[in-house]
């Protein structure tokens, strides 16, 4: 069996419930790999071979090893589940959308760690807020984009079903970081030459949710509009 974890959701990130509610040392329990951001929505987190990074608004990558920090929004699975090698000739997100309907897993939660060589990288990365917390998609009108050419590195993401938008982003939600450790972020769109992984399609969706977090039980979802505002402060699938 094959697991994906997540805690929280992003309709409590879209009704301004940003505090972080569970610690990277809990997280680290249910997974080596994965996405996410921290306390007041401060940059992105890319979980790669067990350990943590994050780029912060300003665009610099940070390692992390404080297992206290804290995180209101993440989505992570262990490597070691049972897999299937992939490999692109070409790699862009318009290739990663394929894989999904060539493969009939547009029902299923599945996740890729891939690397390669990447002619162009462009990500974003939201700068952290104070309380009162703003909502996401008002962040998003914040965020800074970066580009970079001809960098190696690795791209770690989770595709969801459509089912279950705003709960989580339908589609894909994928995070970059270099081989060198200076560049990374939310990815917007990418082009490599060739890209090698893995894909794990998994059985098990695990949602944990915040329960002793105040903020938390303590919000109401507004249900409209909140597919336009998930895509807008997702990014394209381009």
């Amino acid at each position: 069996m094959a697991t994906v974890y997540q805690h929280s959701t992003l309709a409590a990130l879209m009704g301004k419930v940003l505090g972080g509610s569970a610690t990277l040392a809990e997280l680290k329990q249910h997974g080596d790999a994965g996405v996410g951001t921290f306390d007041g929505l401060d940059g992105e987190m890319i979980m790669v071979d067990g350990e943590v990074y994050y780029m912060d608004g300003e665009g610099q990558i940070h390692h992390v090893t404080d297992m206290e920090k804290t995180v209101p929004f993440a989505t992570v699975h262990h490597t070691s589940d049972e897999k299937q090698k992939v490999s692109f000739s070409a790699g862009n997100m318009k290739e990663m959308v394929s894989l999904i309907s060539d493969r009939q897993l547009e029902n299923t939660f599945s996740g890729v760690v891939l690397r390669g060589s990447f002619n162009h990288m462009k990500v974003r990365s939201a700068p952290k807020s104070e309380r009162p917390f703003p909502s996401l998609s008002e962040i998003t009108h914040t965020q800074r984009e970066f580009e970079k050419d001809d960098v190696d590195g690795v791209l770690i993401g989770y595709y969801s079903p459509e089912l279950y938008q705003g709960t989580v982003a339908a589609g894909w939600h994928v995070h970059f970081l270099s081989d060198d450790r200076t560049f990374g972020g939310h990815v917007l769109g990418f082009d490599a030459n060739e890209l090698t992984g893995d894909l794990t399609i998994f059985d098990n969706y695990e949602l944990h949710l915040p329960i002793h977090d105040k903020e938390f039980r303590e919000h109401h979802v507004d249900m409209d509009g909140l597919k336009e505002g998930v895509a807008a402060a997702e990014g394209s699938q381009d």
